[in-house]
């Protein structure tokens, strides 16, 4: 008996065998070569991506204006129906239309095409048939290959507008990377949220210079001692005269020195034995730049729970993974 987990089975497998045929076409010269002339064209533009799509094609379209506009390219979704009732006024020469269309002949989308044609703003097309009266219009025809829908009457658009939805994204991220889009550039577009947290600096969160728990290579294990605990951080820098940073002592290094010195005199351990003898030559630092999730990402595989933030060899900050966890970077 077919079951309700076969069904997600099928329909996932319908759906993938979409993204397999897509993959073949797009090693083509045909696919390829259009692609490459969509991708130019909107890197190109001066204005605006412009894109449009009704139903179920309207919303795949919003979502990936959404997209392009976070990584790096302006962009919006004009509705069809609210382009033919004075949206149209939104579009400007200078801008690139990105319509989307599975069967190519969305009557809605006919005046939107109209006027780009009028007035000579790019059209790209993002369909399921290459041949349809709306290619015919369009400068540059993105024609996917047709793949039976993941629903059993291969009649709701699934497949299709996942399809559409890949290949959207695909363009989205070739700009990105042909603009040189960085992991700074992302952060201006998303402030907020967690994504927002791991893509703050650590410049915007490390304990400031004033507060470092800082002692000189000449100075006793006991004051190390009194640093570690005044500060609580688990770590202290050890700097020479200029406030160079020599090395590092932490609260395991502190407690593997007195184990070792268990039978040795207290004077001795604690007043005669001085920093740069127990401490960890070049530790693992940070630069004020670094973002927090490449920084927690760092401090979880060198496993460490504090770092220095370093700038020309002197020490300007100090992060904890705990600090890193409680802003939300992940």
């Amino acid at each position: 008996m077919t079951t309700d987990s076969d069904h997600v089975k099928q329909a996932i497998t319908t759906n993938r065998e979409g993204i397999d045929a897509l993959i073949a076409a797009l090693a083509t010269p045909a696919l390829e070569q259009v692609t490459q002339s969509a991708i130019d064209l909107i890197f190109a533009m001066k204005g605006r991506l412009i894109v449009t799509g009704l139903g179920k094609s309207g919303h795949i379209g919003s979502k990936l204006a959404a997209t392009f506009a976070s990584t790096g390219t302006p962009s919006f979704f004009v509705h069809p129906s609210e382009a033919s009732h004075g949206d149209l006024g939104m579009i400007q020469g200078d801008d690139v239309i990105l319509m989307l269309t599975w069967s190519g002949e969305t009557r809605e989308l006919s005046d939107i095409a109209a006027y780009s044609r009028r007035f000579g703003v790019p059209l790209i097309l993002l369909t399921g048939n290459g041949e349809s009266s709306l290619a015919k219009a369009a400068d540059v025809v993105l024609a996917l290959p047709r793949a039976r829908e993941a629903c059993p009457h291969n009649l709701a658009p699934t497949t299709s507008t996942m399809m559409q939805l890949a290949m959207g994204d695909a363009l989205a991220i070739a700009l990105l990377q042909k603009k040189g889009f960085t992991e700074t550039s992302f952060h201006r577009f998303h402030p907020g949220g967690k994504l927002g947290a791991s893509l703050t600096r650590i410049a915007d969160i490390m304990v400031p210079p004033e507060d470092l728990p800082l002692v000189r290579p000449d100075q006793p294990v006991i004051d190390v001692i009194a640093a570690l605990s005044d500060k609580s951080f688990g770590i202290v820098g050890i700097v020479d005269g200029a406030g160079m940073l020599q090395g590092v002592v932490t609260d395991g290094d502190i407690r593997r020195y007195l184990e070792r010195q268990s039978d040795a005199p207290m004077q001795k351990a604690m007043r005669e034995t001085f920093a740069d003898a127990i401490m960890t030559r070049d530790p693992i630092t940070l630069e004020p730049g670094r973002l927090s999730a490449r920084a927690l990402h760092t401090m979880q595989e060198r496993k460490i729970s504090a770092a220095f933030v370093v700038e020309a060899g002197k020490p300007v900050g100090l992060v904890t993974v705990l600090q890193l966890l409680n802003v939300g970077a992940a």
